[in-house]
């Protein structure tokens, strides 16, 4: 078997392999099905079409490459590698083809392989060429040249940090201790960005070192009081004095799978998610129980709606694992996204059970319980994340926020006041809350001068909030200042056209000064969009009760005061 047959061999085995529906039956309704699989993220899907197009047309570059980003995509590094080397001995160059090459070098340990292929150009690119020689010089065991590959990395502007960080576990993981803890701590080439990876690292290098009371005070240092379930672990075993070994990194393959990692990591703010998934899988394929790249990958998925391989990649968390709640949380999290509230409760109980002095735990509970209006069971799943929280001195404000909503839902409206004030104590003028506490107290019709104040704080702070300009044009007309409101409400209704109170809203602003007209289509208008998007907060029955009387009628119909401008002088009886 020659080099260059190989791949087609691979790509014949690929397509025998995988069943692909009937549409792909003619190679050009393969090729559609594939173009609109890759286009809406459909990898699996993709990675067929593409290997059945590709039996027919095997030397098409564009076909190549994406079959290649679809299988990585997948985790499936075989499958990717196969069509690489295809891409490769054709003499094409694509960053995500040579991707797959140095994952399949590392984890053979092909070390001269992968030093060849990055002074031959070949390799991933800048960000990660000089850092992948530097561990494959370890793999050699000349650690001079790998110490010196860093260094040089280093100088590159931008580059510093990563550098110096992977100098550290290439010496903590051939044993320097001391050479790592001098990286981690600045003393040389140092300081390193305190991430949470190179923590963990650091004082597992520093337990070697027999100094784990500064362990305990860098990760006290860096995570104050609340920590995951990981550091809380690590912490506990520092303090009892145990001494751990280095573990982040244990051979020159988990630092190249480190690289992708870290390299990942540093690009979520600038590249899209598929790209990044890509760095995420690489790291997970050379290093499978990379759990830090695993959870990676899983958030990438989610956010890429591929919402079973993102469940998939969940579960692949162990048990044992102390991120294993992260996974659960995120699990949950992806079965209310699919509509499957049921299933996502039960993996939130289990949860509660198995982490009582979780707090994140109450608090995903309690976000799913109000999401699906069990507002009473969101209020316990609250109380207790609280608990928690209070009894470390670290209350949240956005869980009293939360809880507020699930009080007012339910009515307890002096328990939802305390929570929303202790809310804005914890986070002055945060615009949401100033809006709801605001808007709740214009709908009960109490310290409507105070509402007003809160809500033209919150308008100010976000001016293109379609629900904070509808709040501040509601209580200015609740406070019979219609002109002033009409304005606010006409704003909101071009902030958020297609929302039903909004419309309706705007409706009884219009007929309060006079242009009935207009309000009868605002109102017409809310029913619609009620119809084709029902809205909680609409009370469908009133506004077609409007259609029929007007609002003056259907005011005095519920008792309510009847409508005056704010500087009108009311009727003598």
């Amino acid at each position: 078997m020659t080099f260059r047959t190989f791949p087609a061999l691979a790509l014949t085995a690929l397509l025998q392999a995988a069943p692909v529906p009937a549409l792909a039956d003619a190679a050009p309704g393969a090729y559609l099905a594939a173009r609109q699989a890759r286009a809406t993220g459909d990898f699996a899907a993709a990675a067929k079409y593409y290997a059945m197009a590709l039996a027919r047309d095997p030397a098409n570059p564009s076909m190549l490459e994406n079959a290649t980003v679809a299988y990585l995509a997948l985790g499936q590094l075989d499958q990717a590698v196969a069509i690489a080397r295809k891409i490769e001995a054709d003499g094409l160059r694509s960053q995500v083809t040579q991707m797959a090459l140095v994952a399949d070098e590392t984890r053979k340990g092909e070390w001269e392989a992968l030093l060849s292929r990055v002074k031959d150009n070949r390799g991933v690119g800048d960000l990660a060429d000089g850092l992948i020689s530097a561990w494959a010089d370890l793999g050699k065991g000349d650690m001079t040249s790998a110490l010196t590959r860093f260094d040089r990395v280093a100088e590159e502007r931008g580059l510093r940090s990563f550098a110096i960080y992977h100098k550290a576990l290439a010496l903590a993981s051939v044993g320097d201790f001391e050479g790592a803890d001098k990286v981690f701590s600045g003393e040389a080439d140092g300081p390193i960005q305190r991430t949470r990876r190179g923590v963990i690292a650091w004082a597992q290098v520093l337990s070697q070192l027999d100094e784990q009371d500064r362990a305990v005070k860098i990760i006290d240092d860096t995570f104050g009081t609340d920590l995951d379930p990981e550091i809380m672990a690590l912490r506990a075993r520092l303090t009892s004095g145990e001494r751990l070994s280095f573990e982040l990194v244990n051979s020159p393959a988990d630092g190249i799978a480190e690289v992708f990692f870290s390299l990942g990591r540093a690009l979520m703010q600038e590249a899209n998610d598929e790209y990044i998934l890509i760095y995420a899988r690489v790291a997970e394929m050379i290093k499978p129980n990379h759990v830090d790249a695993i959870l990676m990958a899983a958030e990438l998925l989610e956010s890429l709606e591929r919402f079973d391989l993102a469940i998939q990649a969940f579960k692949k968390v162990p048990r044992s694992h102390p991120s294993y709640h992260l996974a659960e949380l995120g699990r949950s999290d992806v079965l209310r996204r699919i509509e499957k509230p049921d299933a996502a409760i039960e993996v939130l109980e289990q949860l509660a059970e198995n982490y009582p002095d979780l707090a994140t735990v109450h608090v995903a509970a309690g976000d799913l319980y109000r999401s699906q209006e069990e507002f009473a069971s969101a209020v316990t799943a609250y109380d207790r994340a609280l608990a928690l929280y209070e009894a470390r001195g670290n209350d949240q404000w956005f869980v009293h926020y939360a809880r507020a909503i699930s009080h007012e839902r339910l009515d307890n409206w002096p328990e939802a006041e305390a929570d929303f004030r202790r809310a804005l104590e914890l986070n002055p003028d945060h615009p949401q809350v100033l809006n709801y506490l605001g808007y709740t107290m214009v709908e009960k019709r109490v310290n409507l001068d105070e509402a007003l104040e809160m809500i033209e704080r919150a308008v100010a702070a976000q001016p293109e909030s379609g629900y904070i300009v509808d709040s501040l044009g509601w209580v200015l007309y609740r406070l019979g200042r219609y002109e002033e409101a009409i304005g606010h409400m006409e704003r909101a209704a071009e902030l958020m056209p297609t929302d039903p109170v909004v419309n309706d809203h705007l409706g009884d602003v219009l007929w309060a000064v006079g242009r009935k007209v207009e309000a009868r289509f605002q109102w017409k208008r809310a029913l619609s969009l009620h119809e084709s998007g029902p809205s909680p907060d609409l009370e469908p029955d009133r506004v077609r009760r409007k259609l029929e009387v007007g609002l003056d009628q259907v005011l005095s119909e519920e008792g309510s005061e009847p409508l005056r401008a704010a500087d009108a002088t009311p009727a003598n009886n």
